[in-house]
């Protein structure tokens, strides 16, 4: 089985590091949580801005998603199956292309025993669920500037 960081070592990625990429009109972020109505929450609080969102349920599909495409932001839940938000921030830290990438960890009261780790690799904030999207909306805006989306076209009579 292929490593999901196959790619980002072998430089096929066909977008810039984010070091050298200037911050876009659209920012992209990528929420990685394995549930659902966490994604969804992120989704319906962002809608107001002109951001592109992608999705994974896990640290490694993320890391697989970010083969195709590096985002401008993570927001990363801790426990997940098959590869938690700890292992993946270690292994993004760890790699060249994804290490400036800026990580919101999204944390629940139990996941107090690995804050110092977190906090350790050097994660842009913290947000505790369940969270409003008042909340996470604020935490982002301390990292990346959120446009607003362009109102919809008037429907005509």
């Amino acid at each position: 089985m292929r490593s999901p960081l196959a790619g980002l070592r072998d430089n096929r990625l066909k977008t810039k590091s984010p070091s050298s990429r200037s911050t876009p009109s659209r920012p992209k972020i990528l929420t990685v949580d394995d549930a659902k109505a966490v994604r969804l929450l992120t989704q319906r609080a962002l809608a107001a801005f002109a951001c592109v969102l992608s999705e994974a349920p896990n640290g490694y599909n993320a890391l697989f998603a970010m083969e195709r495409d590096l985002p401008d932001l993570i927001l990363l839940d801790v426990n997940m199956p098959t590869m938690g938000g700890l292992e993946m921030l270690t292994m993004m830290r760890s790699n060249p292309t994804l290490r400036a990438i800026p990580v919101i960890m999204l944390t629940s009261p139990a996941d107090h025993a690995v804050l110092d780790q977190l906090s350790a690799l050097g994660i842009s904030g913290l947000v505790q669920k369940p969270f409003t999207p008042a909340a996470l909306i604020e935490k982002i805006r301390a990292v990346l500037e959120l446009p607003p989306a362009a109102p919809a076209p008037a429907a005509s009579a």
